[in-house]
């Protein structure tokens, strides 16, 4: 009659899902993806520069190139959950980070239920998830930080196990190479 318990901290939850346009160039394309990501995300988004210059690309330094949103809570789940629709729930290994986190790309924003405008175009985006345990909030505050031992750390393989039981997926061992 012992009922094996389940350790509530070591449950495994989003932190947080970020949304980045790249869009390559400043301007009006760039605006325009900006919409485009308010208008998924409810959030208005954040622009990002260029760290260096590349002359063959035409960016400059510090030119914004992309923008990106941050999620967090029950909106970041409900984005996940279209974002992992169009991509079928089927993720590679490389999607997976050592330390537990995760991201892919949709090639087209459209599939994620946003009606197509022609004055918008289409845009891919990119998802990345940051998981985390109960009480990671140890090493991130200011008073008295400490740090999160190796056995509560998220490894590659629970971070997998974890999507597999969440989201029902299917996790490829390698990218598979389409024959020319």
């Amino acid at each position: 009659m012992t009922a094996t318990k389940v350790n509530p901290m070591r449950d495994i939850k989003i932190a947080k899902l970020v949304c980045n346009i790249s869009v390559g160039e400043s301007g009006d394309r760039l605006v325009r993806a900006t919409k485009v990501l308010e208008s998924l995300t409810g959030q208005v988004p954040v622009m990002s520069r260029a760290r260096i210059t590349i002359r063959t690309f035409g960016i400059r330094r510090n030119e914004k190139i992309a923008c990106f949103a941050t999620v967090r809570g029950d909106k970041a789940e409900e984005l996940l959950e279209r974002g992992l629709k169009v991509k079928e729930y089927e993720l590679f290994q490389q999607n997976f980070s050592a330390n537990g986190n995760f991201g892919f790309g949709i090639n087209e924003h459209i599939d994620l239920g946003i009606k197509y405008d022609p004055n918008t175009g289409i845009y891919g985006m990119d998802f990345y998830v940051v998981l985390e345990r109960p009480g990671g909030r140890v090493s991130k505050r200011k008073r008295a930080p400490g740090r999160v031992a190796f056995k509560h750390r998220i490894t590659k393989r629970e971070a997998i196990n974890w999507f597999i039981k969440k989201f029902d997926g299917i996790v490829l061992d390698k990218k598979l190479i389409k024959a020319e």
